[in-house]
């Protein structure tokens, strides 16, 4: 396993490596000491796995304070155009986005730190994404910015989306309640 600095400080590819065989594959998504080398957490609070259909778009979602969420994100079935926005007031790279595709063949996936939405959309017929989450998840402060109002070409037209995802606030709307914090500061 090998981790990549991507654009956004903090965001990172999780680059794993297939090991197939005459009955399959297996793929290894988490590995402590490799984490930690990178200076990515190493416990999580939950997993979790979202299975969606063609067309379908999930986000751009985030925790607010105090309940951030960093996330580990595969895609461990089929194939995303994942998306991760940055909304760390202060940082370098503030309002900008990264997209990835994200398959169970390439074995990679992102680390997405505090602070950044995150979404996908579904590239075949099926998707199944494999979450590591850094804190549990809370509904009061589940939140998110509107899936076409920050630039980013999605590769699907009408979109299937769920109906609190069709009316998340646009990002030129959203006060962010997140600030970046440097690490070559801390």
């Amino acid at each position: 396993m090998r981790i990549v600095a991507t654009e956004i400080p903090g965001v990172m590819e999780l680059l794993a490596e297939p090991r197939p065989d005459a009955r399959g594959s297996t793929l290894k998504t988490f590995e402590e000491n490799v984490f930690a080398q990178a200076g990515l957490p190493i416990r999580f609070a939950e997993a979790l796995h979202t299975y969606s259909k063609r067309g379908v778009i999930r986000g751009m979602h985030f925790q607010t304070p105090p309940s951030v969420q960093g996330k580990a994100v595969y895609c461990v079935h089929g194939g995303v155009f994942d998306v991760v926005l940055d909304l760390r007031f202060g940082s370098p790279s503030y309002l900008r986005f990264i997209t990835r595709e994200l398959s169970r063949q390439a074995g990679n996936g992102l680390y997405v730190p505090e602070g950044c939405a995150h979404g996908f959309c579904v590239l075949g017929d099926e998707a199944v994404v494999a979450y590591l989450l850094t804190t549990s998840f809370v509904a009061g402060n589940d939140a998110g910015v509107l899936w076409n109002s920050f630039g980013v070409e999605w590769p699907v037209t009408g979109p299937n989306l769920s109906d609190r995802d069709q009316v998340l606030i646009p990002l030129a709307d959203f006060v962010s309640p997140f600030e970046y914090e440097d690490p070559a500061c801390a």
